[in-house]
């Protein structure tokens, strides 16, 4: 049982860090676009609302896709005054980390992809276009990345449960050997 659940780990692990390297390659363009629409605005006065709603729909794919990736590599935020504490060993972080998930994470995950399909159903029925003029048409398709990310995010949660599980409960085994 341990070892299937350390190989479904493993897969979302793959999975998130395929993910994570194929939307970084997305900051690139975003830093080009930027640096264009602001060139184009101080040197020649030629702005574009198009461009500028890329940009936030570009920040936007980075984040939400990114989400996952950042909490494999351990980079999210937390509370650190009490996990980085001397009184915590390596088991009480991994016992917290898998609470974190478990109770916090994963049902918040769940919350907002369930909450968010009629906000997505209703932009895609009347297909929702930018109110400003030249600004982007279909702006589901950006509203369609809110439930794609916290599913990776939701994912990438599950896939840290069960790290941490497994290695608070071998640490406790250790202890009882």
């Amino acid at each position: 049982m341990k070892t299937k659940l350390l190989s479904l780990s493993s897969k979302i692990d793959k999975f998130t860090e395929c993910t994570g390297r194929c939307i970084s390659w997305l900051v690139i363009i975003l830093v080009v676009l930027v640096g264009y629409d602001v060139s184009m605005r101080y040197l020649f006065q030629s702005g574009s609302v198009g461009i500028q709603e890329m940009e936030w729909h570009l920040f936007s794919i980075i984040f939400l896709i990114g989400a996952a990736y950042t909490l494999k590599h351990d980079e999210h935020v937390r509370l650190d005054v009490f996990y980085r504490s001397k009184f915590l060993n390596d088991r009480h972080r991994a016992w917290i980390d898998a609470f974190g998930a478990l109770f916090i994470l994963i049902p918040f995950c769940i919350l907002i992809i369930i909450s968010v399909w009629p906000f997505l159903s209703q932009a895609y029925i009347h297909n929702e276009a930018s109110p400003d003029p030249g600004g982007l048409p279909a702006r589901w398709l950006i509203k369609s990345m809110i439930p794609v990310g916290f599913a990776f995010l939701l994912l990438q949660g599950i896939a840290e449960s069960i790290k941490k599980i497994i290695f608070a409960l071998d640490m406790d085994m250790d202890k009882t050997l």
